[in-house]
Order: structure tokens, then C-alpha cells, then sequence
């Protein structure tokens, strides 16, 4: 059975509303007309520059709300509206180019924190001007109470003082039409014009499903369960905070909408445990069930998958999917069991029964070294001897006895053997990583990798961070980093890349990938004219509270980020042959801010600085 398509006659699969991407309001205009003429609702999708423009669509798509307040009458509130609806339409051509992938970089994801303040702020503002607003109300009602209790006491008596008649023509004909006035008038053009300014800054779609499959993503890379994510109790973590029941669904809810079952009961049955704890959310357990039933059932639990939607059949008997699912699935159990009794003791049977397809478990994935590059990720499976690990040492090392280093050597430790990655201590001072940061902060880009077959720079779901390029004749600090490179590598940089800087986002990481261009890849860096990647230089330029380790699944290493330091290894052999035992991934991160910046060494000027090897494992 394919996803989404029901059997027939049976309401099985659960419908949610369809999720448009990149929609960011819905106008509704009410139609000019005699009698009651159903309004027409608008919707702007927007995809790159076009725009398509659909019916009636649920209110429930936009939770409910509608963007001009209300439905506005046909008379003289229509062209207010219609301001609206240009500022609206305005807002949305904005928010078409501002797609800025903010998850991909907990860097720039520190700027909503300040428009998020900057919005609080002026809903305050606007709270208090409502709260004035209704003060005055107040104190003018009081006022009148007080008066007319008096006043039918003895309604002639008091009219027959002269100045009560006139106060009361007064009331009636001025003070009533002001206090009018005053409850119409709307205190949120302040707060709304600013929302619909910052709106164009506000993440995606996009991004809002990007930050819930990375925390799919750490699930299973650190096995974490659902709990503990959603305690927040996360290690080295200082602001800790939790996830409602309404977070866990719609969690489940975009695991679904990938076809994951697995994520998708995992996060359900955590939604349904804090509901059935009493806590209060949105969502309720007939919608979770609904969700988790079926999940339940795509793993092959037609048991368990029975017993939920009877569970939810309790709560709400008339349930149309739920009472089609529960005849399919009692029809199905029956009809397993008889299978099952007719084949009692016969070989094929048993071996039938074994061999039934069991579809429990992650969805499958296209990285065959996943296990392994998730164990080094945990800090397991690191395979280092001891007996490799007594000739690894820590030494002061003076670049071949560079004159400026002859007199302060730096601090140069092994962290692996084969392939060789030392680890530089205090190479690159908190000064210079601010710099670098301040340099490359406004120019980060969500980071690409080369398509192996076209060669085009794309983005890919298996690198997920930003990164900026800075030159050398940019800034001294810059110029001053690439001269300690060269001076301690022995290499020639100038033929080398410009320093790229890279900051994760959310779960952010790079999967197993190689710098250098195999064999299959001959135009891999064609244009740069400078050959392949020698060799590999990394600064971390921040300390990262749990996660985010570098790690080479082929030979089971894993180094761990320490602010100022720098790892380096040669990715290719004297011979220039690449080494494939350098294959590396950037772990996700966990927990904390990873910020890392990188050279690629090319061979072009290395001729006489590294010399050609004649074995090509040499």
C-alpha cells in the first residue's frame, strides 16, 4: 500500500492539513453584494518570484486566524482594508527574497532573539495603551453609575434642576458619541505595522522543519529518548527548557509527512504520555492517536495499532477514520491468525513466519558507515591500541626551526597516528577568532558541497552550517593567520583557498565526505588551476558543551573541538595519491555554538616544499 492512498471504503491514513510552503498570510475579502455573499479566500504562495492563487481553503490551515482581524463589511471600512491587504501583499514579496535558511547557524539565529525582544517591546506598548484605553472606559462607567442610581430614584425631581437636564442632553448627544469614538479606536496600528515590518526577517517553513529533523537527527546520533529531550535534560546544558505536548506532535506530525513512522510513533507516544499526565495542550488525544494508530500499524504492529484505535474510538465513538480502521484491522488480525493456524507446524509456515517482513526501526539510509560514524560521534568505538597510543607525544615544536618560532615554539600534540593529525595548542588567539567572526558574520551562506556530477556548488541535508570566505588582503589578522599556517605546515598558501569560516546550526554537521577530488571527480577543482588538496588545516574557534566532534569512521578517530586550537593532516601521499583513510565528518552538535574555520592547501607550490613519494602509498 502506498502512503496516502486508503484501501477501499476505509478512512485509514490520517488526513492533516496540507502544509504550503512559504506561506506566510491569507487575505480574506468579503464579496460586495445583496444578502449574504460567501467571502472569497486568497492565497499567496509564494515560490521563488511566483505567485499562484487558490480557493477556499480551511481556516484551520492558518490555525484559525484570519489576516485583516475580521471580515470586513462591504461600506466605508473596505478601503482600510484594502490598505492592509497592500501592506500584507508587501510583506509577503518581502519575505519571497529573505529566505535566510536560519537554522543552519546558531550565529545568525541570535539576530531573531533581538527582533523577537523588539516585537515583545512593542506588544507591551500596545497592551498598554489598551489597558489606558480601558481605564478611561472604566472610570467613565463608574462615574455614570454612580449618577443614574441617583437619578431614578426620582427621575422628575432630579430633571427638574435645570443643569441636570442640560448635562444629560449633553451626555446623550456629545459624551457618548466621544466614549464611542474612544472604544473604536484601535490601539494596534503600532504593534501591527512593526509585526509586518520584522515579519520579512521571520524564519520559514523551511527553517522550522530544518530544527525539527535536527533534533530527530541528535535523537539518534547521541540516543537520546524522547523524554529526555523533552525535559531539556541535556549535558552541559545552562538554559534548559522543555517541549509541551503540542511541541512532541508537531514533531510526530513532520516525521509523518516524510513517510518516518519510526519518528513519528516515538514522538506521538511522548505527546500522548504528557496528555494523559494532565498536561494541557492544543492538540488532543484523539488527534494523537490518530497519528500514532497508524504509525504503528506502517511497522507492522497490527496488534498494537488495534488496541489505540479502540482507545480512541472510547473517547470519540463517531470517529469516521478510526471506525473504518478498526474493521480493517480486526479483518486483518483475523485473517493472520487463521494463515498462522494453518500453517502450524508445517517447515514452510514457520519459515513463512520468520521470514514475515518486519518494518520496526530508523527508516533506511543511504550512508553505509552510519553506525560507525555515530559510535565515534558518541565517543565509542575509537580504535586506538594502547600500544599505538604510547607513541603518540606532546611536543614544542618549532616549524623546522622557522625564525619565528626558534625562540617561542608552539604546543604541538599526536591525535592520531594513521593518517597522522596533529593538534596545534594556543595557535590562534580570542582576539583573532572575534575578528574573524566579525569579518565573516555578514557574509555567511548556507554552506554547498560539489555536485560529483555536474560540478555545480549546491546545499545538501547532510551539511548543515554556513560559511563565509575571507581573502588575505582583507584584513591583517586574516594575512597574519594564513603566514602562521605556512610558516608551521612548511606549504606554500598562496595557491591555497581563502580562509573559509564555518558556523553550525541546529544539530548542525557535515556527513563523511573527502576534501580532495577522487580519481571519478578528474575536474573537481579544474577551475582553480592549483591541482587537488594537499592537505587540510582547521582552526575551532569555539568550545562546544557536548558534540560536534571531527571524526574518520574509516579508521575510527574522533578529535574533539578546544577553542584556539588547529588540527592538520595531509589529505593526499607524497605520491599524490588521495588518502582515503582521511574521510571525515563534523559530528551534529549537541549542545553549544560551533564555530570552525578551515584552509585547503592545494599542490601547485608544494613541488619543492613536499617532495614526490615513488610508492603511492607513500
Amino acid at each position: 500500500m502506498t502512503r496516502g492512498s486508503p484501501l477501499t471504503s476505509v478512512f485509514l491514513v490520517p488526513s492533516p492539513p496540507p502544509r504550503l510552503l512559504r506561506v506566510q498570510r491569507a487575505i480574506r475579502v468579503q464579496v460586495c453584494g445583496s444578502g449574504s455573499v460567501p467571502g472569497l479566500l486568497v492565497v499567496l504562495q509564494l515560490s521563488g518570484t511566483k505567485i499562484s492563487i487558490f480557493p477556499e481553503i480551511p481556516p484551520l490551515l492558518f490555525g484559525g486566524e484570519r489576516a485583516c482581524s475580521d471580515i470586513v463589511s462591504c461600506g466605508d471600512k473596505m478601503a482600510r482594508c484594502a490598505v492592509w491587504h497592500v501592506l500584507l501583499l508587501g510583506g509577503l514579496l518581502m519575505a519571497a527574497e529573505a529566505s535566510n535558511d536560519f537554522f543552519t547557524s546558531i550565529g545568525q539565529m541570535t539576530d531573531l532573539l533581538s527582533t523577537e525582544k523588539d516585537l515583545v517591546t512593542s506588544l507591551k506598548d500596545y497592551i498598554r495603551a489598551e489597558e489606558s484605553k480601558l481605564e478611561q472606559v472604566k472610570q467613565w462607567a463608574e462615574k455614570l453609575d454612580k449618577l443614574t442610581a441617583v437619578a431614578t430614584q426620582d427621575p422628575e425631581g432630579f430633571l427638574g434642576h435645570p443643569v441636570n437636564a442640560f448635562k444629560l442632553m449633553k451626555r446623550l448627544n456629545t459624551e457618548w458619541g466621544e466614549l464611542e469614538s474612544l472604544v473604536l479606536k484601535d490601539m494596534s496600528d503600532g504593534f501591527i505595522s512593526n509585526l509586518t515590518v520584522q515579519r520579512q526577517y521571520f524564519p520559514t517553513d523551511e527553517d522550522q522543519t530544518g530544527a525539527a529533523k535536527a533534533l530527530l537527527r541528535l535523537q539518534d546520533t547521541y540516543q537520546l529518548d524522547t523524554h529526555t529531550l523533552s525535559t531539556g535534560d541535556l549535558p552541559g546544558v545552562v538554559y534548559r527548557s522543555t517541549m509541551t505536548a503540542d511541541d512532541c506532535f508537531e514533531l510526530g506530525k513532520i516525521a509523518y509527512s516524510d513517510a518516518d513512522y519510526y519518528h513519528t510513533e516515538l514522538w506521538m507516544a511522548q505527546a500522548l504520555r504528557q496528555l494523559d499526565q494532565g498536561e494541557e495542550a492544543t492538540v488532543d488525544k484523539v488527534t494523537v492517536l490518530d497519528y500514532l494508530s497508524y504509525s504503528i500499524y506502517q511497522q507492522g504492529e497490527l496488534e498494537r495499532a488495534l488496541e489505540l484505535t479502540k482507545r480512541l474510538l472510547r473517547l470519540d465513538p463517531e470517529h469516521q477514520r478510526a471506525n473504518g480502521n478498526l474493521k480493517y484491522f480486526e479483518y486483518s488480525l483475523l485473517k493472520q491468525r487463521k494463515a498462522e493456524q494453518e500453517e502450524q507446524g508445517s517447515e514452510q509456515g514457520e519459515r513463512a513466519k520468520k521470514a514475515a517482513p518486519v518494518n520496526k526501526g530508523r527508516p533506511k539510509d543511504y550512508l553505509p558507515e552510519r553506525q560507525k560514524y555515530e559510535q565515534l560521534c558518541r565517543g565509542e568505538g575509537i580504535k586506538l591500541t594502547p600500544r599505538r597510543q604510547s607513541r603518540l607525544f606532546c611536543r614544542y615544536y618549532n616549524g623546522n626551526r622557522h625564525p619565528r618560532f626558534i625562540l617561542g615554539p608552539v604546543r604541538q600534540e599526536d591525535e592520531w597516528d594513521r593518517p597522522r593529525i596533529v593538534r596545534y595548542h594556543d595557535i590562534i588567539s580570542h582576539h583573532e577568532i572575534e575578528t574573524v567572526k566579525e569579518l565573516a558574520k555578514p557574509r555567511l551562506r548556507r554552506a554547498t558541497i560539489s555536485n560529483p556530477i555536474t560540478g555545480v556548488l549546491e546545499t545538501a541535508h547532510y551539511r548543515i552550517s554556513k560559511s563565509a570566505w575571507l581573502a588575505a588582503y582583507e584584513h591583517p589578522v586574516v594575512d597574519r593567520i594564513n603566514q602562521r599556517i605556512q610558516d608551521l605546515t612548511g606549504l606554500d598558501v598562496t595557491t591555497a583557498e581563502e580562509l573559509q569560516v564555518a558556523n553550525y546550526g541546529v544539530g548542525g554537521q557535515y556527513e563523511p565526505h573527502f576534501d580532495f577530488g577522487r580519481k571519478d571527480e578528474p575536474d573537481a577543482f579544474k577551475e582553480l588551476g592549483t591541482g587537488n588538496r594537499i592537505a587540510t588545516w582547521l582552526f575551532y574557534m569555539s568550545d562546544v558543551a557536548a558534540g560536534g566532534a571531527t571524526v574518520f569512521p574509516e579508521v575510527g578517530a574522533a578529535v574533539w573541538p578546544k577553542k584556539g586550537t588547529a588540527v592538520f593532516w595531509y589529505n593526499l601521499f607524497a605520491s599524490g595519491e588521495g588518502d582515503y583513510s582521511t574521510r571525515h565528518a563534523a559530528c551534529p552538535v549537541l549542545v553549544g555554538n560551533k564555530w570552525v574555520s578551515n584552509k585547503w592547501i592545494h599542490e601547485r607550490g608544494q613541488e619543492f616544499r613536499r617532495r614526490c613519494g615513488l610508492d603511492e602509498s607513500e
